[in-house]
C-alpha cells in the first residue's frame, strides 16, 4: 500500500500473539497454522487451542508443535460449545504486547500482521484494522467485508465519529494492545454463547479506543456453503440460531448504552434493521409454521426495544418489514415481506390508499409506505415478474438489441446453432412491469428495458438482451416484453460460459433496467413467477452445461449453470441432499 508517507522501519519483531482455536478440524487447521507462522519474526507466537476435538485435531497440532518453536498447544478436556471460552484461554497465555485471532479454517494473507502492526506504531492506536476478504470455495469468489470501511487509512480518535464501525462486528480482522483489553477487562462471552463477535466487538468500542483501519486485505474468512457442518453464520435453518443472534445483538448493543455510547448503540439497532432482519427474513418463507411463528415473535420482542428514531434512520424496506411485524400478532405476507427484504427490494402488489396515504394493507393502515410518493424514481422498489418456458416460438418484432437493432436471434434468425455448430437452449423470458403508486406513469411510463445475467459472487456480465415495453390495462397497469436468452453462447463483451471445467455451479441473476419516456430508470432484480423450466443440459462453446432456472431466497429469477458432466452430476446431488423440488 502506498499511503504516501515516508518507508517504515521493519516491525520489531516478536510483538505479537497469534490465537487459532479449533474444533473436529483437522483438514484445515494446519493452514491456518502455517499461515500464522509465516507472517515471519514479528509474530513472536502462535497459541493453538484444541477445543476437545475428537478427529485428531490435537495430535495434529502436537506434530506441528515438534517442528515449530514458536507453536505452543493448548488442550482442553472439555468442548466449550462456543468460540469465546478457547479465544480467552489463548488470551491468558499470550505473552506478547499485541494479540490477533484466527479460526482454525480462515488464513492469514502474507504481510498481515506486519502491515497492521506497522499502522499501531504509526498511528498509536491499541486497536487496528484491516480489510477481510469473504472467499467462497471452492470457486475462489472473493468479497470485501464492509468495504466501505475500508477504502483507505484512515484513525478514528473515537469509534462515536465513525459510527459505521458497528458493522463490522468480526474479531478476526484486526490488531489488539493486549495492555487495553486488560486495562477494561475485556474478554469474549463464556461457553456456548454463538456470535460472540458481536459482544466482544461492542466491548472494544465501548471502552472508546482510537482506532485506526487500513486498506491492506489483512483476513481471509473461508466460507463452504457444502461442508457437511455449516459455520454457525451460515447455518439458519433452526430457529434457534435467530435466537441466540438475538441475544448476542441485544447484549452488544446494551453494552454500549450502558457505557454512554449511544450514537453507537443507535447505529447498531439501525445495522439490525438494515441486515440482520433482512437476511433472516428472505428465508422466513421456506420455513416450517411452527419455526415462522417462534421467529415472529423472537422478532417482536426484540424490536419492542427500538425507537422511532432507529426505524427513521433504517432504509425504507427495513423499516416498512419492522412496522409489520411489530404490529401483527401473526406471520403474514411473507412473500411481500421477502420481496423487500432482498437487495434491489421490490414491494409487491397490492398498491393500497387510505385517506390518500400509501398503506401496507387496508387492514394495517397504522403501516405508512412513507417515501413511496417523494422518493427518486432509482430509489422505488418497483416489481418485475419474469416468467421462463423454453423452446418457444420467437417472441416477435420487439425484440432488440442494446443498440435498438432487431436482434439476429430474433424472427428468421438463431436457428439453434452457434459459431461452432452447437446446439443451444433458448429461453423465452416473459417480463411484466407494476406499476407502483402511479409513480412510473408520472414519468411517462416504462418504454424500454435491458436485461441482463449477473453473476452473483463477482458480479461479472453475462448475457445481455434489450426489449421495448408494451403498455397493458388489464387488470391494472403493468408494461410487458419478451425476450430470447440463448444459452451456451457467449455475450458480445460479456463472459457467460456456465462455470469452471471442475463443475462447480454458478448463479447469475436474472437482472433489469426499467427505462421511463422521461429519461429516468429503476435497476432491479427479476421476481420469478409460475412453472419455471425443469433442468436443461445443452452444448455450447463453453462445451456441455446442465442449466438449471430456479428462485433463490426472497423469490429472485436465478440461473444455476455448471459446466461438464462432472457439473450436472454436483447440481443434482446438490438438489437431491436439500430435497429441492424439481421446479426450484
Amino acid at each position: 500500500m502506498d499511503s504516501g508517507m515516508p518507508p517504515e522501519v521493519a516491525p520489531e519483531p516478536g510483538r505479537v500473539s497469534v490465537i487459532v482455536i479449533g474444533y473436529n478440524d483437522a483438514a484445515h487447521i494446519r493452514a491456518a497454522v502455517l499461515s500464522a507462522l509465516e507472517q515471519g519474526p514479528v509474530v513472536r507466537e502462535v497459541i493453538a487451542v484444541d477445543d476437545a476435538s475428537t478427529d485428531g485435531t490435537g495430535v495434529l497440532l502436537d506434530r506441528l508443535a515438534t517442528r515449530h518453536p514458536r507453536l505452543t498447544v493448548r488442550h482442553r478436556t472439555v468442548n466449550s460449545g462456543g468460540c469465546g471460552s478457547p479465544r480467552n484461554d489463548g488470551l491468558r497465555q499470550a505473552t506478547a504486547p499485541y494479540v490477533m485471532f484466527l479460526d482454525s479454517d480462515d488464513v492469514l494473507p502474507p504481510g498481515a500482521v506486519a502491515a497492521l502492526l506497522a499502522a499501531a506504531g504509526r498511528h498509536s492506536a491499541p486497536v487496528v484494522a484491516g480489510a477481510c476478504v469473504r472467499r467462497e470455495l471452492p470457486r475462489r469468489r472473493d468479497t470485501r467485508w464492509q468495504r466501505a470501511l475500508y477504502l483507505g487509512e484512515a484513525v478514528h480518535d473515537s469509534p462515536e465519529l465513525q459510527p459505521r464501525l458497528v458493522r463490522d462486528t468480526l474479531c478476526v480482522n484486526k490488531l489488539y494492545d493486549r495492555a487495553f483489553l486488560a486495562a477494561h477487562e475485556i474478554t469474549f462471552p463464556e461457553g456456548p454463547f454463538r456470535y460472540e463477535d458481536f459482544v466482544f466487538t461492542a466491548r472494544v468500542l465501548a471502552a472508546g479506543p482510537r482506532i485506526a483501519v487500513i486498506p491492506d486485505t489483512v483476513y481471509i474468512w473461508h466460507v463452504r456453503r457444502d461442508a457437511a457442518r455449516p459455520s454457525i453464520s451460515l447455518d439458519r435453518q433452526r430457529v434457534d440460531g435467530w435466537r441466540a443472534r438475538l441475544a448476542a445483538h441485544r447484549l452488544a448493543v446494551d453494552t454500549l448504552e450502558l457505557a454512554g455510547r449511544r450514537r453507537l448503540a443507535h447505529a447498531a439497532r439501525v445495522k439490525f434493521l438494515d441486515h440482520d432482519l433482512r437476511m433472516y427474513l428472505r428465508e422466513l418463507g421456506r420455513r416450517d409454521e411452527e419455526h415462522r411463528a417462534a421467529w415472529w415473535h423472537l422478532t417482536q420482542d426484540y424490536l419492542e426495544t427500538f425507537g422511532e428514531e432507529d426505524l427513521l434512520a433504517a432504509r425504507a424496506p427495513a423499516r416498512w418489514i419492522a412496522r409489520v411485524v411489530s404490529t401483527t400478532d401473526w406471520p403474514r405476507d411473507l412473500e411481500r415481506l421477502a420481496g423487500l427484504a432482498v437487495h434491489p427490494a421490490r414491494l409487491l402488489p397490492p398498491y393500497t390508499r387510505v385517506n390518500g396515504v400509501p398503506v401496507w394493507a387496508v387492514d394495517l393502515p397504522s403501516v405508512p409506505l412513507d417515501r413511496v410518493d417523494e422518493a427518486p424514481l432509482h430509489r422505488l422498489p418497483v416489481t418485475v415478474d419474469g416468467a421462463l418456458r423454453a423452446n418457444s416460438r420467437s417472441p416477435g418484432p420487439r425484440l432488440r438489441d442494446r443498440g435498438g437493432r432487431l436482434d439476429p436471434a430474433g424472427p428468421g434468425g438463431g436457428r439453434g446453432t452457434g459459431g461452432t455448430g452447437a446446439t443451444r437452449l433458448r429461453l423465452v423470458l416473459a417480463l411484466r412491469v407494476h406499476e407502483l403508486y402511479g409513480r412510473l406513469t408520472a414519468a411517462g411510463g416504462p418504454v424500454s428495458v435491458d436485461v441482463e445475467l449477473r453473476h452473483r459472487d463477482d458480479g461479472r456480465l453475462g448475457l445481455t438482451r434489450s426489449a421495448l415495453l408494451t403498455r397493458d390495462d388489464t387488470p391494472t397497469p403493468s408494461w410487458t416484453a419478451e425476450l430470447l436468452l440463448h444459452l451456451g453462447e457467449r455475450a458480445s463483451g460479456a463472459s457467460f460460459a456456465g462455470g469452471d471445467p471442475d463443475g462447480a455451479p454458478e448463479v447469475w441473476d436474472v437482472r433489469v433496467r426499467v427505462r421511463c419516456a422521461d429519461g429516468g430508470s429503476v435497476y432491479t432484480g427479476v421476481r420469478a413467477v409460475g412453472p419455471l423450466p425443469r433442468r436443461r443440459l445443452v452444448a455450447g462453446r463453453g462445451g456441455l452445461l446442465l442449466v438449471h432456472p430456479g428462485a433463490a431466497a426472497g423469490g429472485s429469477l436465478v440461473l444455476r449453470v455448471s459446466q461438464g458432466p462432472r457439473g450436472a452430476l454436483r447440481v443434482a446431488g446438490r438438489a437431491l441432499r436439500r430435497g429441492l423440488p424439481g421446479r426450484r
